[in-house]
């Protein structure tokens, strides 16, 4: 009788041992999934800022490159507008000289 309480008790123990190993590894894996889904949460974020970054940076090279077209027809027109002048210049000279030239 004493041995059949033992080796009860002995079964209750082991029982109670494999419920808490079992718990505990339920509660690991929920950590772990918990854990992996932040980690895939922060990540998505992470790639939304990288993108918004990269739509920055073309945004600022698009108007980089529409700034410096509009510089060099500026300053084509500014060397139009001075070949103007000096065959306007020039015309004036050979209309009357310009004395101050000299």
């Amino acid at each position: 009788m004493r041995t059949a309480l033992i080796v009860v008790a002995v079964l209750i123990v082991a029982l109670i041992v494999i419920v808490a190993l079992t718990s505990a590894r339920r509660r690991r894996g929920e950590r772990l999934r918990t854990r992996a889904d932040e980690h895939r949460t922060q990540a998505r974020a992470t790639e939304l800022e990288a993108q918004k970054l990269e739509a920055d940076a073309e945004e600022r090279a698009a108007r980089s490159k529409r700034d410096a077209a509009i510089a060099e027809e500026q300053r084509l027109e500014a060397q139009r507008v001075q070949g103007e002048a000096a065959s306007l210049r020039d015309k004036a000279d050979k209309i009357a000289p310009d004395p101050s030239r000299n």
